[in-house]
């Protein structure tokens, strides 16, 4: 574990990995990254008709939105984590914000 600059403690990025690497290659596809972070969405998806009505949404604030468009925000973001332009994410590139 590290500890982030509010004295909290956060999983190393090769935990991570291990989490989202579901077919345990040592990287993440960018499957495995929409796969594992669309956990969020599934949870605020209270009517599962994979769709976030504003309702669903932090607040009640916001713009609906499709599970598709959010699976295409996370692709735009591995594409941005994956440095190395090889389609997947290895721990380092995981780790890193996306730029």
């Amino acid at each position: 574990m590290q500890v982030n600059g509010a004295g909290a403690q956060s999983p190393a990025p090769s935990a991570y990995l291990e989490r989202m690497d579901q077919n345990h290659d040592s990287r993440v596809s960018l499957g495995e990254y929409q796969d594992w972070l669309c956990y969020a969405f599934d949870a605020m998806d209270r009517d599962h008709d994979g769709n976030l009505a504003r309702a669903e949404l932090p607040g009640g604030r916001g713009q609906p939105v499709t599970r598709d468009a959010y699976r295409a925000r996370l692709a735009t973001t591995f594409a941005l984590q994956d440095r190395n332009r090889d389609g997947t994410l290895d721990a380092r590139e995981l780790a890193a914000p996306p730029r």
